[in-house]
Formats: structure tokens, sequence, C-alpha cells
């Protein structure tokens, strides 16, 4: 079968859509240059993040919770993090959003039989263009 009809266009639409209006919304704070950069290495950690196996994953977590202080490290981070999450509760509901589009274009790819190199290009490819297009939008209009 085709790449082009194994193609979740529903869930490529709503990332390209979530990451363009994230990026108005950056554009619209007019941030330093640095700044665009360090949105575009997030995205590419995210996303290689979401298509890395779990195994993996679960081989590295293992190491922070083997002593004692690496699991008072991860708790800290996470109260922090909590912190964070009530303190700046925007900022989270705008993060929540553009992990759950990613979460939901990563099982839609894995449903249609993708492996992890093609998802992580597309999700990459359709989230990079998603936040240069807001940009780009704003500063046209």
């Amino acid at each position: 079968m085709s790449i082009l009809k194994r193609l979740p266009f529903f869930s490529l639409a709503l990332l390209l859509l979530t990451y363009t209006t994230i990026s108005w919304v950056i554009s619209k704070a007019h941030i330093p240059q640095f700044m665009w950069l360090l949105a575009v290495i997030s995205i590419l950690c995210l996303m290689g993040g979401l298509t890395t196996s779990w195994t993996r994953l679960t081989n590295y977590s293992f190491v922070l919770f083997k002593s004692n202080l690496g699991s008072f490290g991860m708790t800290l981070v996470g109260a922090f993090l909590f912190f964070l999450m009530i303190v700046s509760f925007r900022v989270f509901v705008n993060t929540l959003l553009i992990v759950a589009v990613a979460v939901l274009a990563r099982i839609d790819f894995q449903t249609a039989g993708f492996n992890q190199g093609q998802t992580f290009w597309f999700l990459s490819i359709f989230s990079l263009t998603g936040l240069a297009l807001g940009a780009m939008l704003h500063k046209l209009i």
C-alpha cells in the first residue's frame, strides 16, 4: 500500500494546526532568536522521545531510581514541575495540548504500520512546518 494512503491526515492536520497556533503566540511575544532555536530543539526532543521504544526508555529510567539519592532527586524535580504547573497554568495547558496531539499522531502512525524512523521524520517535519507557518503568518498579517 502506498505511504500516502496510510498517512493519518487528520492527526497530521491537528499537529500542524496546533504548532501553527503555538508559533503565532510565541511570535506575538517577540522573543529573542535563540528561543526559536530552543523551540526547534525541544520539538525534536519531544518527537524523539515519543518515537523511541518504551523498553529503551525504561532501561534509562531505572538508573535514576536505583539509589536513594536518585529517587530523592526525581521527587524534587516532580514537586518542582507540579509547582510550575500550578503557577503557570496557561503554559501547562498549552504544553499538554502539544503533547496530547503528538501522542495522538504517534498512535495513528503506529496503527498505520509506520516504523519508528518514518514516524519521527513525519512528526518532526509537520511540527517544524507548523512552527514556521505560524511565525510567517504572524509576520504577514
